[in-house]
């Protein structure tokens, strides 16, 4: 979890300026595709919902040429089988801030009998 997109120096979760909350994906080509990656993203939001917020709209940020034309190909496909326009946004990447380490796995924070455990395993919080 982070923030990614915007032009402000150092954005946190009360400080944001013009960025987005977002995840950042490091992922091995060898294990699975970008292509399959889009695949997954697409299928795992409403794509043509409008965001109220740009602290909250739906987004892919490319890395690369490559990136940015599978992302267009990919959207476009995505508009084609839902027949309605599509408000996710196709952005350059500028750049990723992690978010505060309260925001990291969220979810999972909120299962306490969980997070004792975790708590043995891992005594310093920050290698959760």
């Amino acid at each position: 979890m982070g923030y990614t997109g915007g032009t402000k120096k150092n954005p946190s979760y009360h400080n944001l300026g013009d960025h987005t909350e977002t995840i950042q994906i490091e992922y091995d080509p060898e294990r699975i595709s970008y292509e399959k990656l889009l695949d997954i993203f697409w299928h795992s939001h409403s794509p043509e919902s409008s965001s109220w917020s740009r602290q909250y709209m739906s987004a892919v940020f490319f890395h690369n040429e490559e990136q940015r034309w599978l992302a267009m190909e990919s959207k476009n496909g995505m508009a084609a089988t839902l027949k309605t326009g599509i408000q996710t946004q196709i952005l350059s990447y500028t750049g990723f801030t992690p978010a505060e380490d309260y925001h990291q796995k969220f979810h999972l924070r909120d299962d306490h009998a969980l997070m004792e455990e975790f708590k043995h395993m891992y005594p310093d919080a920050r290698e959760l």
